[in-house]
């Protein structure tokens, strides 16, 4: 009788504790992540950052949080290598769906990921989907493989649109990418398929590990179609490890998106199983269950009281709203509200007052549910001009990312009150570290880092924008610090965008004493060379520990890039580097550094290098060599950069060609290029004669 008892309570047990999947023997079906056989399964999910298993079964990634990521991997690894060390294939199936708010722009989107851990330590938000940084970007070891849906055109990235599916090895560039689309009947027949559409996408991933092809499909229904969207070879051997973790990984930026996984199907040398999109957890509709019944019993005096009590509150809140207007929902990211943003700065309070400026005052806020620190910026209603740099920054910099910009995160409107919402940079400025008493003294280790992160910073704007920016504005001051101590270019309320290959139009003449470039006085139109000639005050100011224009030093001293150039033209270059630094520093990056700022600082704009040849000279892709000086007044205007660029002085003889120089441009008294200095050295305290004027540094690339 016992014996007969046996089979039925194993059964019941069974039945009660299901048994957790093998993937590698029966491989993985889930669709949802919760009830029966999905329940034992999801609570061996591992769960990281603002991911969570909703109750229906949703896998939700990401919500309406800026800067996050959410990491969701099955958390038992899984053998991807055979006994002989060889990769093997697999299959894998999900169902996704990404929502967005009314009017958002969304956030970066997701990817299935393979990693060596369910961590995935460093990762961070934004364009890097939680599972990169820029410091380990494109590194080898990270030994991460995955297929990003990304949602965000990222320019930095050389990415083709913000709707594109991407192989990634190691690197949050794609090893390639294509755009989405949906074939209807044949791989000729292509319709556009939204990632953000808020609809439910399926998705196929297949390797082969024998011939190394990566297959791709996608279509919002549950039937695998026959063309495939993405083809290409991949070799996994140095990327997998013997045992990998399998899951997801999403992020926001300064916009946000929902990220939900409905189902998901994985498997190792075998075909993932399709799934019914039909028998997967609903996405959250946001119906409200409906009162009809309830409101035709009440009386109507109650009825037409109510009604009048709540238009009386909707009239009262309108008028407290913020307001908005049609055109307010095309010029950047998140909208945030008033109300969120006064209870973050404590009732912007002085306490956490962090900076002011011409424009408005800054305050260090903590943004709630997850606390989140953000730099507040709060325009004068004093300004003039408060609108259009506002106007002028949101929609500048709102669509611009980069490591070395600081990321708006979004922006509030209400009457009068215009508010700008930043990454909080901890170091704050970088003149608080060059300037008077700083905080504290930065190595040249650290100051020639700052270098290269703006130089790639202006790099990026000018360039690799869809349309030039001109910041306009560049000085120490606007260059905030990271935890790191990692540059990040800010303010950009004058800045100017321009259609590339455009002429600039004349406009006021804008910026900082000591950092505009002197044709702006005549011509007043900004361009990208007058950004270089601001850059090359910056880079002196930096290696000098000075400011352009010190009013309490000597006549001779005043003008900063005059001094530098005297001591330069007399071979005591070195004497220029910041005393502070007590002699601890690279000579030949000094050198470099003093050097380039003196060509940016010339005053003819053809004769100043363009941000490409300023970066790739810091970085060492090109060598400055040593050849024979043209004398300025040989020069002409249609001559470019390379006929004005000269190597180091490398041995004694710098010195009497220095004094030759010297010699030859006072006889000839270069009076014609003085006086296109005159109309800027008037409005010095003190007068004083641009010698730059006549930088006498030439050579080819």
């Amino acid at each position: 009788m016992a014996e007969k008892l046996i089979t039925p309570i194993c059964v019941f047990l069974l039945l009660l504790y299901p048994v957790k999947p093998d993937v590698s023997d029966s491989g993985l079906l889930l669709n949802g992540f919760s009830g029966g056989f999905s329940a034992a399964v999801g609570n061996n999910m591992s769960l990281n950052g603002i991911a969570a298993i909703e109750k229906n079964g949703l896998l939700r990634l990401t919500n309406d949080t800026l800067m996050e990521f959410g990491h969701a991997f099955y958390s038992r690894p899984i053998q991807f290598k055979n006994s002989s060390g060889e990769v093997m294939s697999f299959s894998t199936t999900f169902a996704f769906a990404i929502v967005n708010k009314p009017g958002v722009q969304g956030g970066d989107g997701l990817a299935f990921a393979i990693s060596p851990t369910t961590e995935v330590p460093g990762g961070n938000p934004g364009s890097y989907l939680g599972l990169f940084n820029a410091t380990n970007d494109g590194n080898n070891s990270n030994h991460i493989f995955a297929v990003e849906l990304d949602t965000f055109k990222n320019i930095e990235f050389n990415e083709m649109d913000g709707n594109h599916v991407g192989i990634d090895i190691n690197s949050i560039r794609s090893n390639i990418s294509v755009p989405v689309v949906q074939f209807k009947g044949s791989d000729t027949n292509k319709v556009d398929l939204n990632l953000k559409s808020g609809q439910v996408i399926q998705v196929w991933v297949e390797f082969n590990s024998s011939t190394n092809q990566l297959d791709v499909r996608l279509a919002p229904d549950s039937a695998k179609p026959t063309p495939i969207l993405l083809s290409t070879k991949v070799n996994l051997s140095e990327v997998f490890q013997e045992s990998m973790y399998i899951g997801f990984s999403a992020a926001t930026g300064a916009s946000t998106s929902t990220h939900y996984i409905l189902g998901w199907s994985f498997n190792m040398n075998g075909d993932a199983k399709t799934l019914n999109l039909n028998g997967l957890p609903k996405l959250p509709t946001g119906t409200k269950k409906n009162h009809t019944g309830l409101i035709a019993g009440i009386s109507v005096p109650v009825a037409f009281t109510l009604i009048f009590v709540t238009a009386f509150i909707v009239v009262w809140k309108i008028k407290r709203a913020d307001v908005v207007e049609a055109w307010e929902h095309d010029i950047g990211p998140h909208r945030f509200r008033y109300k969120e943003l006064k209870k973050a700065t404590r009732g912007f309070r002085e306490k956490e007052l962090i900076g002011s400026g011409g424009f408005g005052r800054v305050y260090k806020g903590t943004l709630q549910n997850p606390d989140t620190q953000v730099a507040v910026k709060r325009i004068s209603r004093d300004s003039r001009q408060g609108v259009q740099e506002f106007l002028s920054e949101v929609a500048t910099i709102g669509r611009l990312r980069h490591r070395n910009l600081v990321q708006l995160l979004g922006w509030c409107r209400r009457k009068a009150d215009l508010l700008l919402v930043y990454d909080f940079m901890p170091n704050g400025s970088l003149d608080k570290y060059l300037f008077d008493e700083p905080k504290a003294i930065l190595g040249w280790e650290q100051r020639f880092k700052v270098i290269q992160g703006v130089a790639s910073g202006l790099l990026y704007l000018h360039e690799d924008c869809e349309q030039t920016v001109v910041h306009r504005d560049i000085k120490a001051a606007n260059v905030l610090l990271d935890s790191e101590f990692n540059a990040r270019l800010s303010d950009f309320g004058l800045a100017k965008l321009y259609e590339r290959g455009s002429n600039p139009r004349t406009t006021k003449v804008v910026g900082t004493l000591g950092y505009v470039a002197p044709e702006l006085t005549r011509t007043g139109k900004s361009t990208t060379s007058s950004d270089v000639f601001a850059f090359g005050a910056l880079l002196l100011e930096v290696v000098c520990g000075r400011r352009p224009i010190d009013t309490d030093a000597s006549s001779e001293e005043l003008m900063l890039v005059d001094w530098v150039w005297e001591k330069w033209s007399v071979g005591a270059f070195l004497d220029v580097v910041d005393p502070r630094l007590q002699g601890k520093f690279d000579e030949a990056e000094a050198v470099l550094v003093i050097k380039l700022g003196l060509l940016c600082s010339n005053d003819a704009p053809e004769a100043r290098p363009t941000m490409r040849q300023v970066v790739r000279y810091l970085h060492g892709e090109l060598l400055l060599k040593e050849e024979v000086a043209v004398p300025y007044k040989k020069r002409r205007s249609s001559q470019s950069f390379e006929d004005f660029v000269q190597s180091f002085p490398t041995t004694s003889s710098f010195t009497q060609k220095a004094s030759i120089w010297t010699s030859a441009g006072s006889a000839r008294g270069d009076t014609d290029v003085e006086a296109a200095f005159d109309s800027q050295v008037s409005v010095f305290s003190r007068p004083t004669i641009a010698r730059h004027a006549r930088l006498p540094i030439s050579s080819k690339l």
